[in-house]
């Protein structure tokens, strides 16, 4: 490894302990693999988890965590051909996944597979892109994945469907991005989430944003949806028992995809499922959406990175405090981190 490339990380060396920043190899790329150098990297729930317990039992620590990247390509694997050294790409790392540090996210330096990355706009800044991947990577799993909703998959130019897509905390990472699926998917979408984040969600697609507070939300939610067949609901976060009265005051799928372990409690004939944030790399949802769907979406402006970015700090030595930014709590906002 040459002194140009020596390749730095935020290591977590074991739970209960802060990150340490080191030096972090620089394996041989496998076939159908990419390297890119991160330009910013975003924070989800899941890093300050892992970073407080063992949660992952094939996960061997010290580790390097982190899904969300977006960067330059500086290397290619032998059999890649949808990208070249030098393009503005945007992946979802899987390193906690697959228990390889250079595949995590909290370094200069990442691995990525080929068709869990997709090309960016020259204008699209990275901190933006970056908000994108497990986000996105969860909602497309509970919309496509075959045992999950298994709907009908995006487009660049979707067809009306009279069904409805519901949408349970619209205002987070994987609500944001599942509400731009649907919508792409051509379903109509109904989500909740705080009465100030209406005109966001409402932007990216929903057709009506129930506030999530109201102590009549069920029944909110269900006029809202007025009677039409649910294709099927996605829970990101809130009060998932509210969830359930829904799904099971409404026609259509009894199917509710969740980011979170549903409980065994639940009205009859309501069946749930939880989503792998992960799972889209092993199955047809991953090119789905990587290299079918998101590249001109992208461009065209039909797809937008949300919730918005929040950059927090430049550098790796800033991941541990946003960690505990994000720990502490955020609204319609994803935390970033830039690197030099």
């Amino acid at each position: 490894m040459s002194e140009a490339m020596i390749n730095q990380a935020a290591w977590q060396c074991a739970p209960g302990h802060p990150l340490r920043i080191g030096v972090a190899d620089l394996p041989q790329l496998a076939t159908s693999e990419i390297r890119i150098r991160n330009a910013a990297i975003a924070i989800n729930p899941i890093d300050w988890i892992l970073q407080e317990i063992a949660l992952l039992p094939w996960l061997e620590y010290p580790a390097i965590l982190g899904s969300d990247v977006a960067g330059e390509v500086t290397a290619v694997g032998s059999g890649v051909e949808r990208f070249k050294v030098g393009d503005r790409v945007v992946g979802q790392a899987v390193g906690t996944t697959v228990n390889e540090p250079a595949q995590g996210a909290f370094q200069q330096h990442t691995i990525l597979l080929d068709h869990m990355a997709a090309p960016i706009p020259d204008d699209m800044a990275f901190a933006d892109a970056a908000v994108l991947p497990l986000g996105l990577g969860t909602a497309a799993s509970g919309l496509y994945g075959r045992t999950q909703l298994a709907l009908t998959p995006p487009s660049h130019s979707p067809s009306a469907r009279s069904e409805v897509v519901l949408v349970w905390g619209g205002s987070s990472s994987v609500g944001c991005n599942a509400i731009q699926l649907a919508t792409a998917s051509g379903y109509r979408c109904v989500t909740t989430a705080s009465a100030h984040n209406s005109d966001l969600l409402k932007g990216l697609g929903a057709s009506e944003v129930l506030d999530h507070s109201s102590p009549t939300i069920v029944d909110d939610v269900v006029e809202a949806i007025g009677g039409a067949r649910l294709a099927g609901t996605l829970h990101a976060t809130g009060g998932i028992n509210d969830c359930f009265a829904v799904v099971e005051k409404c026609v259509g799928s009894r199917r509710v995809a969740a980011t979170l372990p549903p409980p065994q409690e639940r009205p009859a004939g309501v069946e749930a499922t939880l989503i792998s944030g992960t799972i889209l790399k092993d199955d047809e949802v991953g090119p789905m959406i990587y290299r079918d769907f998101l590249p001109q979406a992208l461009a065209t402006r039909r797809f937008v990175p949300a919730p918005p970015a929040k950059v927090v700090g430049k550098g790796l030595e800033t991941l541990q405090a946003a960690m505990e930014a994000l720990k502490a709590g955020v609204s319609a906002a994803k935390i970033v981190v830039t690197l030099p």
